[in-house]
């Protein structure tokens, strides 16, 4: 026997052999269809008894296995039954024919025959004949079934009749030697009938004793006398084993291990569906009662069978007794039995065969280790010459009994072998899909799996050498089959798998290839379905490049939404009776895990950062690179982008624009590399960190944009509030320099600019401002609203810089290194009258917290001549600095920021705005300092002199004018003296408190407001301004600040307005006339500007003459007289009340003459302060009387 049946199982010793064959020309569908139906019927119960009859179907079957089967019945063919077409008469003779030498074939064995016609009809079809059956096609033949359980049943009978007759021969007749196909020739010419023989004659008959027992125990087992055949199985082994004849006492006790398996495993080993019933089951349960004595000690004798073989009473007990095998045993005898084989070189499939179905037992009794050992002993198992198919077909078996043991890379490994063999070089036609679904079954003994996400999971498992290998083969054999795809998808699988386990050089090689592959055929997304039915799922390449991070980036500050605040919580549940639900907060909280808190906007491009890194030891360019998104309709905008070897992490920003609005989800990208399309999920990305992939889209807002008529700044301005400036400008002023600010409003969106709001901030500064830096007029712009995309609109901004105008401590040091004495009062150090040399001393800092014009720096009072008037009108001294160094100049620098507050469109209607900052940064270079301030009186009470010291700071000639004075022409780095007459102030006019924040303000806030305040009116009053002509650029020198509490003392009317009258007129600033000897009335008013009651007051008018040497004279009795008493009294004041008192005089001789008026000190005035006296200078020029 050459061919070996792989398919062998223990329990087909107990099965008839049907060949069931084509005769003529058939189509293999309608063979096989009836081939189908006819191996449905595998076994049927015997007439008249409770055995089982079991048939074993084969569509093809060598005849040389035929002659095997006296060796083992189950070997030998049977039935046969063939299937054929005849449509005419006139072919049936001819079809008839073919049947008889299909049946000479198997002629020696058969048991009986059938032929099974379709297609022909008329008057042959009506001849009764029980070896032929007619029907008219293949669809109209439903007694298929019916004939094929008459044509056992017939089988049966033949069967029964051999066995019976094999059973009842007599000892004194003689037995025949069954034989072998090799064993023939060794016994022709044996005369064992010679008595010189007698040994061997002796010999001879127990040798044919025993393989006839053994013959007769095969035909039990088919007939289903199960019981039977083991006694017969047992004497065979003992008569065998007696005359050492190996090979048939490996069958003997094959025989025994196959009754013995049927019996322990009625359902079968070779996993073949529906379950064999057990003969010792379904024996009677009386039997055990009517069981002959001593039957468990004794084996029946062949003389004691009857004509149905053993009795049935005692069958049973004598399996449950010693004739089965248990477990254990059926393996040791199949062992021995494999051993004797092994001695025959011609019972190489006997050998297999037997090792093969010692698997499938073990297997059922998950002996795993012992079944190896027999697989292992198949594999070296020497056979004849196989063709390349019988090598498939043994590789394929071997693994998948490896896999039925559980040895699944034993299997794999096999499995692999049968793949290599379908393409082996000596076919001339490789099987090249055959060899690749072997490949694929191989797949998972290699702990493979062609899913991408299985890699995910943990660690690689597998060997991955051999899983390299092994993807490469798949590459190959799907390529030489003619499907790019597969190849495509398979290389794409191996890149991206086993990255980590590829060198250098094995990664330039792959990628290459697939770089020819996709040339041709590009790699998508989409599944691909094999023949069979595997589905092969898509494989992105979530490696190439490697993603770590991924985060929604929130859009520009000056880009992004903000809710109005009276919206914001409107949309909060108000269902919960309770402040805090922990239900409420637990939901929130989960869906924070992946919702952001910023919005999107409808139809603006939004960006997403990935942190990506390449681990290729070359160049990799990733093209087509975008988002993938669900919830809002989103346009992606795909990127391309060219990553060095080995990079490391690399930002890389992807973005889109979302069309609608709605709750938009980042699933994941998409990547083009090296011609595969990938489509990168999240969720499928291991080690990934992501802040969270779900963001708000809200309605669209107009998008504005600025630009101005200044420079942009070097400078960028960093808020302490963190606020994002979108654009920085810069400008360089001169102090109290006032510049325009030309802003053009551009709406570069699709919607609307409907609504502008302005406002700025002044960032923290050291330095001391006054008046408005920033100003505007909303109105003028806002006209030309709504703003339709595309249009520009007009805004103006009047930058104006005011500084403190007071002298810089160094630059006082540069005047007094001069040696420059200069009258007044200093504006950094504490008051004094001359600025000493550098030899004696230096300027004393003022106490740290203290301010110029604090009441603390004043020490005493000035010491004003009356003379001093002279310096009123021109400037009493020019100071110049030109022969020092240059001084050393201080920029101040002052940052603002202008917020744009708009909105506008759908985005309007939702409550929604965006802020668009500018930034200004302007440097202010010093113009002009105030060195000096110091006041004179003026003839009028009401008025009097401000005498500044102005120095110019720039290296521009400098002119400084204030109002009603003409211009003072300053150079570079000179300080002049310039007098102002100015009218005093009603300070006490001014509002006490600043308003309703003065309940909680300080005093000392308190009054430095009104310190401010009173800066302020005596600025807009002085109106000082400088201009530098070559420049041709003008500003502001203001003196807030400057003005420290004495001067404004000087500069502030009494509260108690004194009025002098000569002869009713006011004597105030001229002389008033009289005539001498004439009376001369005089009048003192007082008006009470103070909120306190005043008075009453004495006062005295003493008469003097100014001889303009230093020398009053007051002895004046002769020269004038009092009509009445030189002393005046008034009475109690009361607020905003007046009260006057009158007298006279008369002058004797002409002359010019002053009156000062002086008071009592009592209680009442001393309670006063002094500067509430002032009274004006009274001055009577006596003229000679007319004649």
């Amino acid at each position: 026997m050459s061919v070996p049946d792989y398919m062998q199982c223990a329990e087909d010793h107990q099965t008839l052999l049907v060949v069931v064959q084509p005769v003529g020309i058939i189509s293999e569908e309608n063979f096989f269809r009836i081939y189908k139906r006819i191996s449905s019927v595998s076994q049927i119960s015997v007439r008249d008894s409770q055995r089982v009859l079991y048939i074993r179907y084969r569509h093809h079957y060598p005849p040389e296995n035929n002659e095997w089967g006296d060796f083992q019945t189950h070997r030998k063919v049977v039935g046969l039954i063939t299937i054929t077409d005849c449509f005419s008469a006139k072919d049936w003779p001819q079809t008839f024919e073919k049947f008889h030498v299909q049946k000479e074939i198997y002629g020696s064995t058969l048991y009986d025959s059938r032929l099974f016609v379709f297609g022909l009809q008329g008057e042959i079809t009506e001849q009764p004949r029980t070896d032929v059956a007619f029907y008219p096609n293949y669809e109209d033949c439903e007694t298929v079934e019916k004939r094929i359980e008459d044509f056992i049943e017939s089988l049966f009978i033949v069967l029964e009749s051999k066995r019976l007759d094999r059973a009842t021969d007599k000892s004194g007749d003689k037995i025949p030697l069954l034989c072998v196909p090799f064993e023939k020739k060794d016994f022709v010419g044996l005369d064992t009938d010679s008595s010189v023989l007698l040994g061997l004659k002796r010999h001879y008959k127990k040798r044919c004793q025993g393989r006839m027992r053994k013959h007769v125990g095969d035909l039990c087992l088919q007939a289903g006398m199960l019981q039977d055949s083991l006694v017969h199985y047992h004497m065979s082994v003992e008569l065998l084993r007696s005359v050492n004849d190996f090979l048939w006492l490996g069958a003997a006790l094959e025989g025994l291990c196959s009754a013995s398996v049927i019996y322990h495993y009625p359902a079968g080993t070779g996993g073949k569906t529906g379950a064999r019933r057990c003969q010792g089951s379904s024996l009677p349960a009386e039997a055990a009662n009517r069981h002959r004595p001593g039957a468990q000690e004794v084996l029946i004798d062949p003389g004691a069978l009857t004509t149905n073989g053993i009795n049935p009473d005692t069958s049973a007990e004598i399996g449950r007794a010693k004739n089965c095998l248990s477990p254990e045993d059926i393996i040791d005898k199949y062992k021995e039995a494999i051993s004797y084989y092994s001695k025959y070189k011609n019972a190489g499939v006997i050998e297999l065969e037997a090792c093969v179905k010692a698997v499938r037992v073990l297997a059922i009794q998950k002996r795993s280790m012992e079944a190896s050992e027999f697989l292992q002993n198949a594999v070296y198992i020497n056979l004849r010459q196989l063709s390349e198919e019988e090598k498939i077909q043994r590789y394929s078996i071997l693994s998948e009994l490896y896999e039925l043991i559980g040895f699944h890379r034993k299997s794999a490994f096999f499995k692999r072998v049968a793949a290599m063999q379908c393409v082996a070089p000596s076919i001339s036609e490789p099987g090249w899909r055959a060899c690749y679904k072997l490949l694929l079954e191989t797949l998972p003994g290699y702990s493979l799996s062609l899913d991408p996400k299985d890699f995910n999971k943990g660690t690689h498992r597998g060997w991955a050498a051999v899983q390299m290998r092994l993807l490469h083969e798949l590459v190959y054999a799907s390529r030489r089959m003619g499907n790019p795809a597969l190849s495509v998808r398979h290389l794409s699988f191996l890149l991206q798998t086993m990255l980590d386990f590829l060198s250098d050089q094995e990664k330039k090689d792959v990628t290459q290839s697939l770089e020819n592959y996709t040339s041709k055929c590009p790699g998508t997304m989409e599944l691909i379905t094999l023949p069979d039915g595997l589905v092969l799922p898509p494989v992105p390449f979530t490696k190439l490049p490697i993603v770590r991070r991924v985060k929604l980036l929130n859009l520009p500050a000056s880009l992004r939404p903000q809710k109005i605040k009276s919206l914001l919580n409107q949309n909060v549940s108000t269902k919960s009776p309770f402040i805090y639900s922990p239900i409420i907060a637990h939901n929130r909280g989960e869906e924070r895990n992946k919702k952001i808190d910023f919005q999107w906007v409808q139809g603006d491009v939004c960006e997403v950062q990935l942190m990506v890194y390449n681990p290729m030891p070359f160049e990799l360019r990733v093209e087509n690179m975008g988002l993938l998104t669900s919830g809002v309709e989103f346009e992606s905008l795909p990127a391309a982008l060219s990553l060095p070897a080995e990079s490391g992490l690399y930002p890389v920003t992807l973005v889109g624009v979302p069309q609608t609005t709605g709750t938009i989800t980042v699933n994941g990208y998409h990547t083009t590399v090296f011609g595969v399309f990938s489509d990168c999920l999240l969720d499928n990305l291991p080690g990934i960190k992501t802040s969270g992939s779900t963001v708000e889209v809200i309605p669209a807002l107009p998008r504005l944009q600025i630009s101005t008529s200044l420079p942009r700044s070097a400078h960028s301005l960093q808020p302490s509030s963190g606020d994002e400036i979108s654009t920085n400008v810069s400008v360089q002023l001169y102090n109290g320099e006032t510049q325009q600010l030309v802003i053009k409003l551009e709406n570069i969106g699709m919607e609307p600019l409907e609504k502008l709001e302005v406002t700025s901030k002044i960032l923290t500064t050291k330095e001391k401002l006054y008046g408005d830096f920033l100003s505007w007029k909303l109105e003028e712009t806002v006209a030309q609203f709504p703003l339709q995309p595309g249009k520009v609109a007009t805004f103006i901004v009047n930058i104006k810089v005011k500084l403190d105008f007071s002298c810089q401590e160094n630059l006082l040091q540069d005047l007094s290194d001069d040696g420059i004495s200069v009258s007044g009062f200093p504006l950094c150090s504490p008051f004094r009258q001359v600025v000493r040399p550098r030899a004696e001393s230096k300027p004393v800092n003022p106490p740290e917290g203290s301010k110029p014009g604090d009441p603390s720096h004043v020490k005493n009072k000035a010491s004003l001549r009356h003379g001093d008037v002279s310096e009123m009108g021109t400037p009493a001294c020019v100071l110049r600095a030109s022969a020092q160094p240059p001084l050393r100049k201080t920029l101040h620098t002052l940052e603002a920021i202008l917020n744009f507050k708009y909105s506008g469109g759908p985005g309007h209607v939702e409550g929604y705005y965006r802020n668009l900052s500018l930034g200004l940064h302007v440097e202010v270079e010093p113009s002009v300092f105030f060195t000096r301030v110091s006041t004179l009186p003026a003839t009028s009470t009401r008025q009097c002199h401000l005498l500044l010291d102005v120095f110019n700071s720039t290296e521009h000639e400098l002119t400084v004018s204030a109002r009603s004075n003409e211009e003072l022409v300053l150079h570079a780095g000179e300080c002049q003296r310039m007098a102002i007459q100015v009218d005093k102030f009603n300070f006490e006019s001014f509002p006490a408190s600043p308003g309703e924040k003065g309940q909680f303000a300080s005093s000392e806030q308190l009054e430095e407001e009104r310190q401010e305040a009173r800066g302020l009116e005596i600025n807009s009053k002085l109106d000082v301004r400088w201009r530098i002509p070559s420049l041709k650029r003008t500003g502001e020198a203001s003196v807030e600040g400057l003005l420290n509490q004495l001067v404004l003392e000087h500069l502030q009317l009494a509260p108690l307005q004194w009025d002098v009258l000569v002869d009713g007129q006011p004597c105030d600033c001229e002389a008033a006339a009289c005539r001498v000897g004439d009376p001369v009335r005089l009048e003192v008013r007082l008006t009470n500007r103070s909120p306190r009651s005043v008075g009453p007051f004495a006062l005295t008018v003493v008469p003097f003459q100014d001889h303009q040497n230093g020398v009053h004279n007051y002895d004046l009795h002769n020269a004038v007289s009092f009509v009445g008493s030189s002393t005046f009294y008034l009475d109690a004041v009361q607020p905003l009340g007046q009260s006057a008192c009158l007298g006279a005089l008369l002058f004797l001789y002409t002359g010019d003459f002053f009156l000062h008026i002086r008071f009592h000190e009592d209680s009442r005035s001393k309670e006063l302060p002094p500067s509430w006296f002032c009274l004006p200078s009274v001055h009577v020029r006596a003229l000679e009387a007319q004649a």
